[in-house]
């Protein structure tokens, strides 16, 4: 009988799904490969040497065996917990929703090394580095979609060309920046930005992907880009998440 070829990767948990038998589905998104599904049997065992590693934003190297469509683990083990997350709720459930923007973006087993490297920066900015999360989701928000096809086109107004703004807007849907005097009937589905605000946004979208998270904005301007690009993902993508959800519900005033 021939030998079961492995694989080795690296790659972290973007979901985990327990079923029966002490097994769990994961979703993991690796460099080479891509989103692939993974079944990790036996890792609710208290006796799995690996369970640490079939937890949500873990990062793992992992040897796995392919049958069919599904991969199976043989062993994994830890390279990042990301340990700063699991100590902070909202921290965690921004990690959790940025988990899920991901997954929804991501194609199964196409390359993504970009993506991947996009994630495990932010996870580590909020980790480690302990990021304001009003800093890193609307950076997240909007470099990810332009890693995936649906970049904004932000250094002019997409109407008369000028390339600073009167009252600059960010139309969501079509994905273009405009004046607010220009394209009167696209209000609707528009966000207003200022001119910090607006800078900001054109360095997540143009900048240097190691400098993502290097600006600071005062409450007003960062309010401003985290509502434009919400709407923007929510617009792009045509549907909700429930992490984006409960990750604002931590954001209401106590009572």
């Amino acid at each position: 009988m021939a030998s079961v070829p492995y694989i080795v990767t690296k790659g972290v948990v973007l979901r985990e799904t327990e079923t029966k038998d002490a097994d769990k589905i994961l979703t993991v998104l690796t460099a080479e490969r891509g989103k692939i599904p993974v079944i990790a049997k036996g890792v609710r065992r208290k006796s799995c040497k690996y369970a640490a590693c079939a937890q949500i934003l873990t990062y793992s190297e992992w040897t796995l065996f392919q049958r069919g469509e599904w991969f199976y683990v043989r062993e994994a083990s830890v390279e990042e917990q990301f340990m700063g997350l699991r100590a902070d709720l909202e921290a965690l459930a921004l990690g959790c929703y940025l988990a899920e923007l991901t997954e929804a973006v991501t194609a199964p087993e196409i390359p993504a090394p970009e993506t991947l490297r996009l994630l495990l920066n932010g996870l580590y900015a909020l980790s480690a580095l302990h990021k304001p999360p009003a800093i890193v989701k609307p950076a997240f928000e909007l470099r990810l979609l332009c890693l995936a096809g649906y970049e904004p086109l932000a250094d002019s107004c997409a109407y008369c060309g000028t390339p600073d703004p009167e009252n600059p807007m960010l139309d969501v849907v079509q994905g273009v920046l405009r004046c607010g005097k220009c394209g009167v009937g696209e209000r609707l589905k528009s966000l207003p930005l200022c001119r910090d605000s607006l800078a900001a946004l054109r360095h997540i979208v143009y900048g240097e992907a190691k400098r993502l998270y290097s600006f600071t904005l005062g409450p007003e301007a960062l309010g401003r880009l985290n509502a434009a690009a919400e709407a923007f993902v929510s617009a792009q993508l045509e549907r909700g998440f429930r992490t984006l959800d409960f990750y604002k519900s931590l954001q209401l005033p106590s009572n």
